[in-house]
């Protein structure tokens, strides 16, 4: 089909404010004389600069061939020296088989610039169609993949080839491949440009700000709130974008605006087994913090868990590679990290959550919260099960254990958190927090001398 109004053109117009859309390479051809399977160009999404491709199933099925691939590396050439992100739509029927080798290389090749640009630049990816072998494993490398319900399928081997229902929009949610679900195109595309509203340009652009739409000293109520309900109540107009929400649903995690400046966002969801911290859980937040951190865009933590995951299975997942690497999400990054214990942290939870000793920039604790090495029924259990008489029962004991071992007031003493505060004023700690850490150096800033005194 020659140039001009197809499925792919219409699916990629549909993303750009009205009149801003500029194709590129639009009449680039096989050597068959057929144009490739893709549309790629750039344009304006409420206002900001967004390059993006649209795999049109209009043309030869939106196949991948060798152009399609130098197509796609063209546009990301130029989303990289401009600072712009990349928004992919992926609907295709596979490869060119005729064209052998050149169409393996071809995904070579786009497997290579999505890498190159990792980092650099936000890249979503949008599942509009069939997205299938090596071309899901594209689209699995962007920050940010979204799915429509009915519309999507995402697999690397089909489903008659693994024997079960694989690939929908649903199966990609609940194994967190998919990082939000849409019921329409016309949803997807709306959650995609909230994302690029909110979000850096790149990775030069420092820490992204826009006009306060909420009062940044506003008192909250937060007393039995956990997960996406406490994130709510303290985000800018109560406008949370929550990623992965079908997945791990112990661990929530998403962006906020917390004064105008764009935050990430990691919690326990203490109403699923007590927040505690999966395998699956912690390779959700560490994706997260990587994925801010590489953006300059500071991490709230918020910690109400019991613990580690403890069960056989747990230990296959594996738990201890998963836990190192959000040991290591966290200690790697050097953007702004601001933690507050708002109900329980026992053991190794209060250490992985973004402690102090981690590198957390600052770390508050609710004055209700409990800090404790272990939970306090299992610490009478192992240190005072010989207290226990006719006049001191075990629950006397273990609210001894709360109130002398496992109080936020006990842990600021030894500077493992910086102040205790009133739940009230979270909204109002966290938003003087990250305007101090905004201009955050990673390092020692660079200096000729020292000014010698006269």
């Amino acid at each position: 089909m020659e140039k001009g109004k197809t499925i792919g053109s219409a699916k990629i117009a549909a993303l750009f404010d009205p009149g801003t859309f500029v194709e590129t390479g639009a009449y680039m051809k096989r050597a068959d004389g057929d144009l490739t399977g893709v549309i790629c160009g750039y344009g304006a999404v409420d206002g900001k600069l967004v390059y993006a491709f649209a795999q049109d199933s209009d043309r030869k099925k939106g196949a991948i061939d060798a152009l399609q691939a130098e197509k796609i590396a063209m546009l990301y050439s130029m989303a990289i020296k401009n600072g712009a992100p990349v928004v992919g739509m992926f609907d295709s029927a596979g490869v060119v088989v005729a064209d052998g080798a050149s169409a393996m290389s071809a995904y070579g090749k786009l497997l290579k610039v999505v890498s190159d640009a990792s980092g650099v630049i936000p890249q979503i990816a949008l599942i509009n169609g069939v997205c299938s072998g090596m071309a899901a494993t594209v689209a699995a490398m962007f920050d940010v993949l979204v799915t429509v319900k009915d519309k999507s399928q995402l697999f690397v081997n089909a489903p008659f080839l693994v024997g079960k229902e694989v690939g929908s929009a649903e199966y990609a949610a609940q194994n967190g491949l998919a990082s939000a679900s849409a019921d329409s195109e016309s949803d997807a595309l709306a959650k995609i440009k909230k994302l690029v509203a909110i979000l850096p340009s790149n990775n030069e652009e420092g820490v992204a700000i826009e006009d306060v739409n909420d009062d940044i000293n506003r008192t909250v109520s937060v007393n039995g709130l956990c997960g996406k309900e406490l994130i709510n109540e303290i985000a800018d107009a109560a406008d949370f974008v929550e990623l992965g929400a079908s997945y791990a649903t112990e661990m929530t995690v998403g962006f906020i605006q917390l004064g105008g400046v764009t935050c990430g966002v990691v919690a326990n969801n203490a109403s699923e087994n007590g927040g505690v911290i999966t395998a699956e859980g912690a390779k959700k937040a560490a994706k997260l913090i990587s994925f801010c951190d590489s953006f300059s865009i500071p991490v709230i933590t918020l910690i109400d868990s019991v613990g580690v995951e403890i069960s056989s299975a747990a230990e296959g997942t594996p738990l201890a590679a998963q836990l190192g690497k959000l040991a290591m999400a966290y200690a790697s990054a050097d953007t702004a990290k601001i933690t507050v214990v708002c109900g329980k942290a026992y053991g190794a939870a209060f250490t992985l959550m973004g402690s102090k000793a981690l590198g957390a920039d600052m770390v508050y604790a609710l004055s209700d919260s409990e800090i404790s090495v272990m939970a306090p029924a299992s610490a009478v259990a192992f240190l005072w099960n010989d207290q226990i008489t006719e006049s001191t029962t075990r629950a006397d004991l273990e609210e001894k254990w709360i109130n002398e071992n496992a109080s936020p007031a006990a842990a600021a003493a030894d500077g493992s958190i910086d102040d205790v505060i009133n739940a009230s004023e979270l909204r109002q700690r966290i938003c003087a927090a990250v305007y101090m850490l905004m201009m955050k150096n990673s390092g020692t800033p660079a200096r000729k001398h020292c000014n010698l005194p006269l």
